[in-house]
């Protein structure tokens, strides 16, 4: 089994899609186990985001990230990083078919409505940033 790390920005919470993007990946079959509702500071979005320092985009990444509550959750399941990414869809929502999370919610690049950890080595990274071990059911 894998574990994988997403997070649902601040976006997806304004817009009260959460639980539908939720239930999305319990009816796949994957098991949340780890889940909280919190609010990143800029240090902890830069620790986030350092794979991205120096693009012209970064400031924009930790900009959106930090604007409101974001909900950061743990999944496990089979091939959990691979199969969270292609439900999710590619980053530009315009680019995402239909039936991606991306490409059912999503309206714009700038205000991605979701994260999720683009490999095993990341996950393992992400998923010590957010959650303690004793957090991890």
């Amino acid at each position: 089994m894998e574990r994988t790390l997403v997070l649902l920005k601040p976006e997806a919470l304004k817009r009260g899609i959460c639980g539908e993007i939720i239930a999305r990946f319990e009816r796949r079959g994957f098991k949340i186990v780890g889940m909280k509702m919190l609010r990143m500071d800029r240090e902890m979005a830069r620790e986030h985001y350092k794979v991205h320092e120096g693009k012209p985009f970064f400031e924009g990444l930790i900009e959106h990230i930090t604007s409101g509550p974001i909900i950061a959750m743990v999944l496990e399941g089979p091939s959990a990083v691979r199969v969270v990414r292609d439900m999710m869809g590619a980053t530009d929502p315009l680019n995402s078919p239909p039936g991606t999370i991306r490409g059912d919610y999503g309206l714009h690049i700038g205000e991605n409505i979701i994260h999720g950890s683009d490999s095993l080595e990341t996950a393992e990274r992400e998923i010590k940033l957010f959650f303690r071990d004793d957090e991890l059911l």
